[in-house]
């Protein structure tokens, strides 16, 4: 069974790790929420959602989803792997913030002293989850199959030039929609990396050799795992 979880061999693997996914993703949402809270300026992408947040009067969650499924649908059209996980990535992570949010889980930090802390610990929390949310093996996150999607056609530029220039224009647009940009844009741009390198390194996980199932593949397993049922004793 441990092979067929890690490879995602039957409905059962798939769906436990959909289930690992999720709760991976809920408490990634706890580390973004943090960080917001931190009250010392948001992560790139969250200038972003904050911004639209604030400009068409809606839910933070709800501004992530439109941003996640927009990558989505970018990354489905550079024809890059897509998988379930990326699915439960675009709905969870923002419906998990509008959940602390709404319970009032930690106050807004009023200086830096206390928002470094908090924001530190935020992006600590997004590394280890990030760890168990790859080791299901069901897809990256659409903002990361963005990136790799967008390396591999400019090959003449490095991958970290087009992160950078990734991050500065989600950040730029949200700035002019009125998203908060200060000292933690800057501790999330430059420190998420690293803090997510020695979070794996401490797992002794190697990222680049997880082999994500694809949606199509995922929905075969499914597809068989029911004929099967329906006919047992048969192959389907």
């Amino acid at each position: 069974m441990k092979n067929n979880l890690r490879e995602n061999r039957t409905p059962t693997a798939i769906a436990l790790n959909m289930l690992l996914a999720a709760a991976s993703l809920f408490a990634n949402g706890f580390g973004v929420y943090l960080t917001i809270q931190a009250g010392i300026g948001a992560g790139p992408w969250d200038v972003l959602n904050l911004g639209l947040s604030r400009t068409l009067g809606i839910l933070y969650g709800t501004a992530s989803i439109a941003v996640s499924l927009t990558i989505l649908l970018i990354d489905i059209l550079l024809k890059e792997p897509i998988g379930i996980a990326m699915f439960i990535d675009a709905i969870v992570v923002g419906k998990a913030v509008d959940f602390f949010n709404m319970i009032h889980a930690v106050p807004t930090c009023g200086t830096l002293l206390t928002g470094i802390p908090v924001m530190l610990a935020g992006l600590v929390i997004m590394a280890y989850t990030q760890y168990t949310y790859m080791i299901a093996s069901l897809g990256c996150g659409p903002r990361d199959t963005l990136l790799v999607g967008l390396a591999k056609r400019v090959r003449c530029v490095p991958i970290g030039l087009v992160s950078i220039t990734l991050l500065s224009l989600a950040t730029l647009i949200g700035w002019l929609l009125g998203g908060p940009v200060g000292v933690g844009t800057l501790i999330c741009a430059f420190c998420t990396g690293p803090i997510m390198q020695l979070a794996f390194t401490t797992v002794r996980f190697d990222a680049t050799g997880v082999r994500h199932q694809r949606l199509s593949d995922s929905a075969k397993v499914f597809f068989h795992g029911a004929f099967r049922k329906a006919h047992p004793g048969t192959r389907a």
